[in-house]
């Protein structure tokens, strides 16, 4: 509690400052201002709840804006960090993704050379880096992020991410479980929580796995991520009924998913991660997964 108590006052607190460090004439309370507060907010409460029509409703909003103010960075860097979580969720068909990830690349550029030291555009950047498999650049650029605010805690999540995806699960479990202790900021907390089952699923302790992805299912259910990672672990536990009928839910939530098209990409990922991911892709398929 008293670990909670101080990152919640001083995430806030870190925020603050880096923003007044950071602002102009137009945001000097140190927070967007105008119609890209209300695009942001607007966007941000149509996603809350991690479904694709409510994604494309965010998508859609925070387009609108930058169109009519395009140098907004605040709104840039909103964009982009919807879009990664689009890329992220699945959400664009395989032949946009490129197309997407271009287009980010192109706004993380411009933010950054618009404010380097901004935490939401160095959140960002983390961010967009962790999802195209830059997993090496992603751990400095996270870096950076912490080094301004050490309670961030979507920057810890994606530091985790990194971490399993090079294969350091021990690492990545300590990374998920200090985000957890710090619980900030809310609105992620669900994404730590299935970090730390993903990871214990990796390490084959599925047991503990189970808690930690029935929390983050508890917060945020409708991302089928988590589901498919509950089947797998009630699949490895022998408690083969459970499982299918979480599989049944996940495909309602993630309709057409296989095990061709559920891994994550595998470029620059290390040999221990490839290993320990096919291990759960078949727990998947026992399940009920379809092949094709």
């Amino acid at each position: 509690q008293q670990t909670r108590l101080t990152a919640g006052m001083g995430h806030a607190l870190s925020l603050r400052i880096n923003a007044l460090q950071n602002t102009d004439e137009r945001r000097a309370e140190g927070v967007p201002t105008g119609p890209a507060k209300v695009a942001i907010e607007q966007a941000t409460a149509s996603i809350d709840q991690t479904t694709l029509e409510r994604f494309r409703a965010a998508q859609v909003i925070l387009e609108k804006a930058l169109a009519d103010d395009a140098d907004n960075v605040d709104l840039q860097v909103a964009l982009a960090a919807f879009q990664l979580r689009g890329i992220q969720m699945a959400w664009y068909p395989t032949e946009e993704r490129e197309t997407v990830e271009t287009s980010i690349g192109a706004i993380m550029a411009r933010a950054l050379r618009a404010q380097p030291d901004y935490i939401p555009v160095l959140e960002a950047h983390c961010r967009y880096l962790s999802t195209t498999n830059r997993f090496v650049e992603s751990l400095v650029a996270c870096g950076k992020v912490l080094a301004r605010d050490p309670w961030d805690g979507i920057a810890l999540y994606l530091i985790g991410l990194s971490q399993v995806f090079l294969g350091r699960f021990d690492d990545a479990l300590a990374t998920f479980k200090q985000a957890d202790s710090f619980d900030t900021p809310p609105v992620a907390r669900w994404t730590w929580a299935i970090g730390a089952g993903f990871t214990y699923l990796l390490m084959g302790r599925a047991e503990e796995a189970l808690p930690w992805l029935q929390r983050s299912i508890a917060i945020t259910s409708a991302s089928g991520r988590t589901h498919l990672l509950l089947a797998a672990a009630y699949q490895q536990l022998g408690r083969v009924a459970e499982a299918r009928a979480t599989m049944t839910k996940a495909l309602e939530l993630r309709p057409g998913s296989t095990t061709l098209n559920v891994p994550a990409p595998t470029k620059n990922t290390s040999p221990v991660y490839l290993q320990a991911s096919e291990r759960i892709v078949s727990l998947m398929a026992a399940a009920g997964l379809p092949e094709k």
